[in-house]
């Protein structure tokens, strides 16, 4: 199985297991998109990103851990500030079976209209 996960929180390996109710994360392959989100609109305006950046490579790559601690082949990417277009540019390369998104509802229906993958928001 090859599952994309979607992270704009911290997340970590139980919050993804309870969301894949009867399938093992052992032996999936994990991608882990963290978007570099901006703080305010006046940070994203003055391209200032280098926080947004690191704060997103830190929260994805502790996801990414705790994945292969239990098994998975796990690695992360940091992915646009757009949720979306992060997810649509990780599955350029990564055909997952399956999107976990951990967010809100709402941006689980975005994604889900915008690829044609099963899409789970997770909480």
């Amino acid at each position: 199985m090859r599952i994309l996960v979607l992270a704009r929180d911290h997340v970590d390996a139980a919050r993804v297991r309870s969301a894949l109710p009867g399938d093992d994360i052992a032996d999936a392959e994990v991608l882990v998109v963290a978007p570099a989100e901006q703080e305010s609109k006046l940070r994203f305006w003055m391209s200032d990103a280098d926080d947004a950046i690191a704060d997103a490579s830190e929260r994805g790559e502790g996801v990414a851990e705790g994945l292969r601690e239990e098994g998975a082949h796990a690695r992360t990417e940091t992915g646009e500030a757009d949720p979306v277009l992060a997810v649509r540019d990780a599955l350029a390369t990564f055909p997952a079976d399956r999107i976990l998104v951990f967010g809100d509802e709402e941006l689980a229906q975005e994604v889900r209209s915008s690829v044609d993958v099963e899409v789970t928001a997770a909480s």
